[in-house]
């Protein structure tokens, strides 16, 4: 398969900084998208990768996977996006998808396992995939989004990991006009908690042990705060 090279941010060891390093990407096959990455976001699994916390790690380790960009080129049976939309992609980038988890979109429960945007089985090149810490990401069309012109692409960027961590329970339980709900600590998912609670219209507390928390809190939509 031809690959290109492109420039990237990642680490060669547990110990070692991260750094500018050179990695290929695939070039598009049919049903690929090449991603020019304008932005992406950083989420603490990124670090906990790139120092093996979890154990499992593969390196050389290139992390990201909240990533926003524009569409560069596509394979000859894309038709879900075209050269100069603007994409995202979250934490997958391939699954089985025979199985009746990826039948029923939710594909992060693949019965024969899901492949990470880092870190995971490569089925094209051989070895793992690497992240979005990078110039370029080539994504099967299936794991691709649409971003609407119209919106804040640094401020999207979070949406592909926190964004959905917290927006999935709020719809599946619901969470709308007249509902009540809790938010503990106010870090990455917490504030994204906050803002789409306070958007579907529910009242929102948050629980925090941090004071200077507190205003950012109020500023974000939440109605009481408990220390």
């Amino acid at each position: 398969m031809e690959t290109k090279n492109v420039k990237a941010f990642g680490t060669e060891a547990s110990y070692a900084p991260l750094k500018q390093m050179n990695i290929e990407r695939r070039e598009v096959t049919s049903k690929d998208i090449e991603i020019e990455i304008l932005y992406c976001g950083v989420c603490h699994s990124d670090l906990h990768t790139a120092r093996n916390d979890w154990g499992g790690t593969n390196y050389p380790a290139v992390p990201g996977h909240e990533i926003v960009g524009r569409v560069t080129n596509t394979g000859s049976e894309v038709t879900k996006l075209k050269v100069g939309d603007l994409a995202a992609v979250g934490c997958l980038v391939d699954s089985c998808r025979q199985c009746d988890s990826c039948q029923h979109d939710l594909e992060q429960y693949c019965s024969n396992g899901f492949t990470g945007t880092y870190n995971g089985l490569d089925k094209h090149l051989g070895g793992h995939t690497l992240g979005g810490y990078s110039e370029k990401v080539v994504v099967e069309e299936h794991f691709v989004l649409k971003v609407p012109v119209n919106l804040d692409l640094a401020a999207v960027a979070p949406l592909l990991c926190a964004g959905i961590t917290t927006w999935s329970p709020l719809r599946h339980w619901k969470v709308g006009k007249g509902s009540k709900l809790a938010v503990v600590g106010l870090g990455g998912l917490g504030h994204m908690a906050i803002k789409l609670a306070k958007g579907l219209g529910a009242e929102v507390t948050l629980f925090s042990r941090t004071p200077d928390k507190i205003q950012d809190a109020l500023d974000l939509g939440a109605d009481c705060i408990f220390r």
